[in-house]
């Protein structure tokens, strides 16, 4: 009731604080008018949308703040029931060919019941709470794709009857070791993002692989991959790798992607000459000794490292895009000599170097001028004509 406090309310429910609605009090602890409308606005019913709390309230159970076990058991509402695993595809067509049930709180396979779909070539199981790999038998004659991507694995096992899979993806899980997945000899794609893995193994049977990312590990040499002659693509990014070694036997790779790593020395490279795409930012590298013979690169990241100088990217007479930004480069002379001639040269970042950071308005119409065949600097693109 208005006006009324705590002192006068013995009789009603002992662990309830009073709203006191009163116009002497008017303001806020530290004695300024509390914020709220201006004083001429009221409701129709007089109020003028300040809440005003007794400074004498009391609390009536300070039991709660010490009492660890104290439970106010009659004010608890019930939880909403979760249903079943087993009921998240009653509605799914038994033909489809796709199953998807991302971020569904899943925990079991098996529960599922997905031996009654007989066409299913497509499951993803993403961000659940699957921690086992199991159910997944009935699959077997159909399933090509696989994608168990975000959820609770730590051992893989359950796959034995899925050898048509093309594609298996266990990225962002809990995994230790590669194993129990020589047998899926069809593999073309095979994603192992963001676990636990320190050793690159278990792969000599796959030799249709394609691409394999390992990217956000615990690696730390690359090595075991020799049998893979059909490899194209590597992704290694956020290990702890080193050295550059291990890529000799790999004649069809394409690309390497291997940025946030410790690499210091790109010589190694001239084992794998048909390389086009090499991604190699955020590592420890001063120069880019080594890299003439990659005479096939078309794209280079060498972004975020101390690089004060492109020499060697002149023989590199294929290449379209160059990525350096962040590094040591200070010197437009050097820029013209080693990307001058590059006809093919259509795309260049230089952003975050001494180049840029000294005459910040002037950088682009210097970059311009020294390469005028490119047709984009940084974020910006432009015309040729623009600069004819």
């Amino acid at each position: 009731m208005p006006g009324q406090t705590n002192g006068d309310a013995d009789d009603e429910d002992p662990h309830r604080v009073e709203v006191v609605e009163d116009e002497a009090r008017s303001e806020r602890g530290d004695g300024h008018p509390s914020p709220g409308p201006s004083p001429g606005l009221r409701d129709s019913k007089g109020w003028d949308g300040k809440l005003r709390i007794d400074r004498t309230a009391l609390v009536q159970n300070p039991e709660a703040l010490s009492d660890p076990e104290y439970s106010d058991d009659e004010n608890v509402l019930p939880g909403g029931e979760i249903g079943a695993d087993e009921d998240l595809l009653d509605d799914e067509d038994p033909e489809t060919d796709d199953i998807s049930l991302t971020h569904s709180r899943v925990k079991s396979i098996s529960a599922l019941r997905l031996e009654r779909f007989k066409n299913v070539e497509r499951l993803c199981l993403r961000q659940n709470l699957v921690q086992h790999i199991e159910g997944l038998s009935g699959l077997g004659p159909t399933l090509t794709e696989l994608d168990l991507y975000d959820n609770l694995i730590s051992h893989v096992r359950g796959l034995d009857d899925l050898t048509k899979l093309t594609t298996l993806d266990l990225s962002f899980n809990k995994i230790k070791h590669i194993k129990h997945i020589d047998h899926l000899t069809e593999l073309t794609d095979l994603f192992f993002v963001s676990n636990k893995i320190s050793t690159i193994e278990g792969l000599d049977t796959l030799t249709n692989l394609r691409q394999i990312e390992l990217g956000s590990n615990r690696i730390r040499e690359i090595q075991n991959l020799d049998a893979l002659k059909n490899l194209e693509e590597l992704w290694l990014a956020k290990n702890k790798i080193s050295e550059l070694k291990g890529l000799g036997g790999l004649p069809k790779l394409r690309l390497l992607s291997i940025q946030s790593n410790r690499i210091k020395d790109l010589s190694p490279l001239r084992e794998a000459p048909q390389l086009e795409e090499l991604y190699i930012s955020h590592n420890a590298l001063e120069s880019l000794d080594g890299i003439e013979e990659n005479t096939n690169l078309t794209t280079i990241d060498i972004s975020n490292n101390t690089i004060k100088s492109l020499r060697g990217l002149h023989c590199l007479k294929k290449i379209e895009e160059v990525w350096a930004s962040y590094n040591q480069l200070s010197d437009f002379k050097d820029i013209e000599q080693e990307l001058g001639s590059q006809e093919t040269l259509t795309t260049v970042y230089f952003e975050g170097n001494p180049l840029q950071l000294r005459q910040p308005a002037l950088y682009r119409n210097k970059v311009r001028l020294a390469l005028p065949q490119v047709q984009q600097i940084d974020a910006s693109e432009f015309k040729q004509s623009m600069i004819q």
